[in-house]
């Protein structure tokens, strides 16, 4: 861990209920500027639990979330600030337009107008969105929904993003296009945390990988590094070994 990680998650539980079983189970990983960090598991593992805390839109039953030093729970406004969160559950407004939707959010982050028009057309010219910034977003298809979503959640340039299955869904083309866009970012010095049921993504993409298992983090590290724990020459191969060694049926 660096002196100054920008996320750190600490032995965090989330419990629905008394008599239910927790979703996270004591689970503890940091992220770091100018890093890609991969929550990698199947549907129900809990990936898209953790990433809700970690955004501040669910609260820990027990341990404790820091965003760039500020506690998820007390410092959730200003954490809002220096955060990137994007998920397939973001619904645009069908009847606005890119143009009109990313100045509203401008408006609302105060950014100046001159500097987001430059914003603005550098990220529409990046995602190729500049030909649809005027239509409806109910006109558009979901990978041009995606990719508007994507620029407009960045809008005011957070240190920390927060991804949860950030192709899901994509053509071939368009998952592209966003992984380019998430690896400049890294270069950029941006901690980023996505979470995938893709291998190919977490190869291709993240620099260190929890694999979570039933709620818990099984193993964690490089590829090379759990392949080696695993003892297989794929990633995959690992992923399954390391599963098998820690599910439990119920």
């Amino acid at each position: 861990m660096t002196d100054n990680p920008a996320i750190v998650v600490d032995n965090v539980v989330k419990t629905y209920g008394k008599n239910i079983p927790p979703t996270i189970k004591g689970v503890s990983f940091h992220v770091n500027p100018g890093e890609i960090y991969g929550l990698l598991g199947p549907n129900g593992a809990g990936k898209t639990t953790l990433m809700q805390m970690i955004s501040t839109l669910s609260k820990p039953t027990e341990g404790k979330i820091t965003i760039c030093g500020l506690d998820s729970v007390k410092d959730s406004l200003e954490i809002h600030k220096r955060i990137g969160f994007l998920t397939t559950e973001i619904k645009l407004d069908p009847l606005s337009t890119p143009d009109k939707l990313y100045d509203f959010f401008a408006s609302l982050y105060s950014i100046p107008d001159k500097e987001a028009k430059i914003r603005k057309d550098i990220a529409f010219e990046t995602f190729g969105i500049t030909p649809f910034a005027d239509k409806k977003i109910v006109e558009l298809s979901t990978g041009m929904k995606q990719k508007a979503s994507i620029a407009i959640s960045l809008i005011h340039e957070p240190p920390v993003i927060i991804f949860d299955e950030p192709t899901n869904g994509l053509d071939i083309l368009t998952s592209k296009q966003v992984t380019d866009y998430l690896l400049e970012l890294k270069d950029r010095g941006r901690a980023i945390i996505l979470s995938t049921h893709i291998f190919s993504v977490a190869e291709d993409l993240c620099d260190r990988i929890g694999m979570l298992v039933d709620g818990k983090i099984a193993a964690e590290g490089t590829e090379e590094e759990l392949m080696a724990l695993a003892g297989k020459d794929k990633f995959e191969d690992a992923f399954f070994t390391i599963y098998k060694d820690n599910h439990h049926e119920p």
